[in-house]
């Protein structure tokens, strides 16, 4: 892509400590507060860009005009909705040293819930801040049962064996522009890559089809190959069921172990194309059709899956599997496209 296609970073996170405490949002010429309402406002735009009515009322129920469905993107999901949001500098690089706290944040939280085929539950506990480094684990569940989402999803998930993490944005507000992240996949028994077991380590944004509209781009390491990468693009309405139809799923070489190494993982998210990268060399484009490019805003999410027999992915030898097993991610960073 040209560079002048893409803006000023955006957002950026990167996990390192500063007396024991997280750096959390990344910028460059405001040295501000992570959490300034301005700094969001820049990021995301004024709430009239986005279509908000002039009778807005911050922190209400969604009020949005007609132009607001228009960008597919109501106005609740810019935390820093206010009528008439003055531009302020976009932020691009440094750091700003407070903690990310998930509860609080205004912008990265974590998810109660879990996948019904799956074999664990996302609690908070399971995502550190260590080493400046973002670390989910996989454990054997200690005890958490049967639960009502009462966080971040609707329903309720029966109790599970294993409980892993989920870091996501809080509201749906990414979209075209360039994602990466820093990662490494766990290993499936301690200090041997080369084992392979089930799981899935991603890095991947989401617009949850019990809102409608299912859209989601992916970068998955999974646990049946260390040498691999499995790079989706799904697009549905009014349907929350997987079929072929409505996804396009690749695998990609990785040149070395995904699991024994590093790698810097991203894609290129265009209204008319989607282009993935492993360390900065583009690996696969799509370009719509089958399905078509996905269009709306969306949640960033970063998780480690276990799987298990329900479900026919992240690989078939779970027996392998030994706990805890821990995915860590350096950083992630996000560039708005400019077009």
């Amino acid at each position: 892509m040209a560079p002048q296609m893409l803006a000023t970073m955006l957002v950026a996170v990167s996990w390192s400590t500063v007396s024991g405490q997280l750096r959390g949002l990344s910028a460059q010429k405001n040295e501000t507060n992570a959490t300034d309402q301005n700094t969001l406002r820049s990021a995301w735009g004024s709430c009239q860009k986005y279509g908000c009515p002039s009778t807005y009322i911050q922190s209400q129920a969604c009020q949005c005009n007609s132009r607001c469905q228009d960008y597919h993107n109501c106005c609740s999901d810019i935390t820093s909705c206010s009528v008439g949001a003055p531009p302020v500098a976009a932020p691009s690089a440094g750091e700003f040293d407070s903690p990310l706290d998930l509860d609080s944040d205004p912008i990265w939280t974590w998810s109660d819930g879990g996948l019904f085929e799956g074999d664990v539950r996302f609690v908070k506990q399971q995502i550190r801040f260590e080493d400046g480094k973002m670390k989910i684990s996989a454990t054997k569940n200690p005890g958490y049962s049967t639960q009502a989402c009462s966080h971040a999803e609707v329903g309720t998930v029966d109790h599970k064996p294993l409980v892993s993490g989920e870091f996501r944005s809080r509201r749906n507000i990414f979209r075209y522009g360039r994602y990466e992240v820093r990662m490494k996949a766990p290993d499936v028994q301690p200090g041997n890559p080369d084992v392979d077991g089930n799981f899935v380590a991603t890095m991947f944004i989401f617009r949850d089809a019990k809102f409608r509209h299912w859209r989601e781009i992916d970068i998955e390491v999974t646990g049946d190959s260390p040498n691999s990468v499995t790079t989706n693009v799904l697009r549905a309405d009014n349907t929350e069921f997987w079929r072929p139809q409505i996804a396009s799923v690749r695998e990609t070489n990785v040149q070395g172990n995904a699991r024994a190494e590093f790698h810097t993982y991203g894609f290129e998210w265009l209204p008319d194309r989607i282009t993935w990268y492993i360390d900065g060399v583009p690996v696969r484009s799509h370009y719509g059709g089958n399905p078509p490019i996905p269009d709306k805003s969306a949640k960033v999410m970063m998780n480690l899956w276990i799987f298990g027999p329900k479900a026919n992915f992240g690989g078939r030898q779970i027996d392998n599997n030994r706990y805890p097993m821990t995915s860590e991610y350096d950083w992630f960073r996000f560039y708005k496209w400019d077009g």
